[in-house]
């Protein structure tokens, strides 16, 4: 539980008091790690977080070859798991693709969906990311959903208004219920991978825009218990002051998680 204090865009202002949403600290790994280095990795982390007893949930996403070996050799009461993403067909005749039952079956319990590199260099849209999560909550799959704007609308000042749309397009169709189930990531595509990172006031003020967008569609209560992580080179030097802002919950954590030291600097920033 945290204590906030959360002014938002949207003449919501919300009073001192305790919400029961969760701090999260989630690992992407993308296309990295053989399944040998795969499974050392988790072991690693697996251990640390025992023996951290951190003050957040820790999850790691990685690799579709590697769900099933990892989810038989972590705990996941300790480390939570899950896939980089799931495709939007629950079956049938696409050559390549892994469906939300299949990574349902290995033993994983979330999937990263929307991620900025998934909507440039495979095109998908807000139509296509409405089926994959309507497949995922149907499997019992905990969504990751990333959003986040671009450098060009980060300079243009329009990026309050894409993320906005990115929210509304993809995820207004779901019953507060099910959108109750999300965890949303805040990635910044021009801090990804840049070594460029938005300051913790930036990160903050557009934390406090995605709860109000919440808010104002499902009520104060859905977006009070709304994770939200932010994601766009957090690291260890850096996420304690970001972690430390009301509306960030966490970090969803790429090239760091790859090294169980640099993971674990974040995950006790909390």
């Amino acid at each position: 539980m945290r204590k906030i204090l959360t002014k938002y865009n949207n003449n919501h202002t919300y009073n001192f008091k305790y919400k029961m949403r969760k701090n999260i600290v989630a690992g992407n790994w993308k296309m990295n790690t053989t399944l040998p280095e795969g499974l050392k990795l988790a072991e690693e982390v697996n251990a640390a977080v025992a023996a951290a007893k951190p003050k957040c949930d820790v999850i790691i996403c990685v690799p579709f070859t590697h769900l099933a070996p990892i989810a038989a050799c972590i705990d996941q009461d300790v480390l939570g798991l899950g896939a980089e993403n799931c495709a939007d067909h629950a079956s049938g005749a696409y050559t390549g693709e892994v469906s939300a039952p299949m990574v349902a079956s290995t033993g994983a319990t979330y999937v990263i969906l929307g991620h900025s590199e998934r909507r440039q260099y495979y095109g998908e849209t807000s139509a296509i990311l409405r089926e994959k999560l309507g497949l995922a909550l149907a499997n019992g799959l905990t969504p990751i959903f990333c959003i986040g704007e671009v450098l060009e609308e980060r300079e243009n000042g329009t990026y309050n208004d894409v993320v906005k749309k990115q929210i509304e397009e993809a995820l207004f169709d779901l019953s507060a219920e099910d959108f109750s189930k999300i965890i949303l990531a805040y990635e910044p595509v021009w801090a990804i991978g840049t070594g460029k990172t938005a300051t913790p006031d930036q990160a903050e003020d557009m934390h406090a825009h995605i709860r109000a967008t919440i808010a104002a569609k499902y009520g104060n209560e859905v977006a009070d218990n709304t994770s939200i992580l932010y994601g766009g080179s957090c690291k260890p030097s850096n996420a304690a002051e970001l972690f430390a802002k009301p509306d960030i919950d966490g970090g969803l954590i790429g090239g760091a998680s790859l090294k169980c030291a640099d993971f674990m600097g974040i995950v006790n920033a909390f």
